[in-house]
């Protein structure tokens, strides 16, 4: 049964984006940004919606008040699709540091265009690298937050790798705070498979990590043993 409605919230899940992709497309132009990233926001508020009633997968977020004003980069374990969709709805408005391949998506590739993504070539290596921190200062001067997975790619529920240079470096050039995200969706919303399991996803978002001035060495430290040690605690 779990499996059925895996496969009904999966193809829910392609015919909202698909949507939202046409009406971002068709009005993202002709309204602000702010208006814009409102329908990110509200695509990912009915996924979320659509995951708890059709999969029974709720969310519980604790530490919003480590959140602070002005705009910053948060780095989240990736672990899941599920915070690709999340951040949208948890965080303030932003940019995301994402693949480039993804752009080249029909519909939902034509529509990210317009919320101003950091796309990258992962094996481009420092141009990569320069590139994030290039267009990660625009995008901050603009308000928006930066999103980065410092890992790159999904790993498996338990497991990391060594974290990418790109946010902390911006973080340091630039002068703002890293806010660190750790979360256990990869133990409900695997990262390869259909299924989806029923229960409580739990989201902490830790306390801003100074970047203005460090070396993004220090910084990345500091990241990844806040996530990967509080993730044991929620395990």
């Amino acid at each position: 049964m779990q499996l059925f409605r895996s496969v009904i919230f999966t193809t829910l899940f392609f015919l909202t984006t698909a949507f939202y992709a046409i009406v971002l497309m068709v009005y993202g132009i002709w309204i602000p940004y702010p208006k814009r990233f409102y329908l990110a926001k509200n695509w990912a508020d009915v996924l979320m919606w659509m995951l708890d009633k059709v999969c029974g997968l709720k969310y519980q977020v604790t530490g919003r008040e480590n959140i602070p004003p002005g705009a910053h980069i948060t780095m989240w374990k990736h672990s899941s699709s599920w915070e690709t969709v999340a951040q949208a709805t948890v965080m303030p408005a932003q940019a995301w540091v994402l693949k480039q391949e993804l752009m080249w998506l029909p519909l939902v590739g034509w529509a990210m265009k317009l919320l101003h993504p950091i796309a990258i070539d992962r094996g481009a290596g420092t141009a990569a690298v320069n590139r994030v921190v290039a267009q990660g200062k625009e995008r901050l001067q603009l308000g928006l937050w930066v999103v980065v997975f410092p890992e790159g790619t999904r790993m498996p529920a338990g497991e990391t790798r060594k974290y990418g240079v790109s946010g902390a470096l911006l973080a340091s050039r630039a002068g703002c705070k890293v806010i660190p995200v750790a979360h256990n969706a990869g133990k409900f919303w695997p990262r390869r498979g259909l299924l989806k399991k029923p229960g409580m996803i739990q989201v902490v978002i830790g306390a801003p990590i100074e970047g203005a001035g460090r070396d993004p060495r220090e910084i990345n430290k500091d990241v990844q043993e806040w996530i990967e040690s509080t993730l044991k605690t929620l395990d």
